[in-house]
């Protein structure tokens, strides 16, 4: 396809870059019917029967053992995408974000920052509706994690120190939540309803959540309450995968949801269980608990009312190009 560069309105656009990567070498609409299907079944298998082999040997899922262990579960969704995009539907990668596009940084602190945020709003509403109080000193927090019998006081360190040693680990944590988003976000969200975006990041969102269903019903998140956790999970994940869908278009690197997602185990879940673990329940005060549902419902509801998952700046250009054309 030729390069032609046009003038309008005292722009000049290139042709070739208003065209989707994505449309120059168009796939089948049943060809991408049939790489979902190939991707969910590797993604789910690949993760579900090694989870439930060690599960099966008495392996607790809140132990760091399982965490060591189920780590290529945790890839299982990215290794399914590759396999999906280079030899089922052979699309390429050509959108799958791989660059790490850092001229889009704002975004990228968005998400780096945004579990600190969710553990404040925790923090406030807590005491304020009555749940429980957030222990600063964290020793309760440690008492709750570390096995029965531990000191727990040569642990304790200032929160705000913690704070950032967990800010810090996000980063690090970054490729391993790659294992996660480059499948979710970066294949199967612009794969299910690619015309409807918010649709496609709800549908995503519950089938992220049953993707975790076999480790949270054996009390991986919500250990006092696993059966009521299934549902509050959902819907905290259901509004995590429109932000981090949001995250992922406009930066348009898959890396930037990789970091939130990081971000979301490593402060969010950490910070919210150190200052509430052992006190107020998990299944109102937990980074994904009901108190969560606030500010990432919040966010949530802006990204859809103002339209922010479809890349509406594209099309406008493109549609100018065209009527200047015509």
């Amino acid at each position: 396809m030729p390069n032609r560069t046009v003038k309008g309105e005292g722009v000049e656009y290139s042709l070739l870059s208003l065209v989707p990567e994505t449309s120059i070498k168009e796939t089948p609409t049943s060809n991408h019917g049939k790489g979902i299907v190939a991707f969910l079944l590797l993604a789910f298998g690949l993760a579900w029967i090694p989870w439930e082999i060690i599960i099966r040997h008495g392996i607790s899922v809140r132990s760091p053992m399982f965490q060591f262990f189920s780590l290529p579960s945790a890839f299982a969704p990215a290794f399914a995408a590759f396999v999906v995009r280079k030899w089922v539907t052979r699309e390429g990668f050509v959108d799958a974000g791989l660059r790490l596009n850092m001229s889009k940084w704002r975004y990228y602190l968005v998400g780096w920052l945004l579990p600190v945020i969710l553990v404040g709003c925790i923090v406030v509403l807590a005491p304020l509706l009555g749940i429980g109080k957030a222990d600063f000193s964290l020793v309760r927090g440690f008492r709750y994690i570390l096995p029965p019998g531990t000191t727990s006081h040569h642990h304790v360190g200032n929160v705000w120190l913690v704070l950032g040693s967990c800010l810090i680990a996000a980063i690090f944590a970054a490729p391993f939540s790659f294992g996660e988003e480059f499948g979710w976000r970066s294949y199967l969200q612009l794969r299910l309803f690619p015309k409807q975006p918010v649709l496609s990041a709800v549908v995503t969102g519950l089938i992220w959540s049953f993707w975790h269903f076999p480790v949270l019903v054996r009390g991986y998140a919500f250990p006092d309450n696993p059966y009521s956790g299934l549902i509050v999970f959902t819907v905290g994940a259901v509004l995590l995968s429109i932000i981090f869908g949001w995250l992922r278009l406009k930066s348009e690197s898959i890396w930037c949801a990789s970091l939130a997602h990081a971000a979301t185990n490593a402060v969010g879940g950490n910070m919210s269980i150190l200052l509430f673990g052992g006190g107020a329940s998990l299944l109102y005060v937990l980074d994904l608990g009901i108190l969560s549902w606030v500010p990432l419902g919040a966010l949530s509801a802006w990204i859809v009312l103002t339209g922010q998952l479809s890349p509406a700046k594209e099309k406008t250009r493109l549609i100018r190009v065209r009527q200047f054309l015509i």
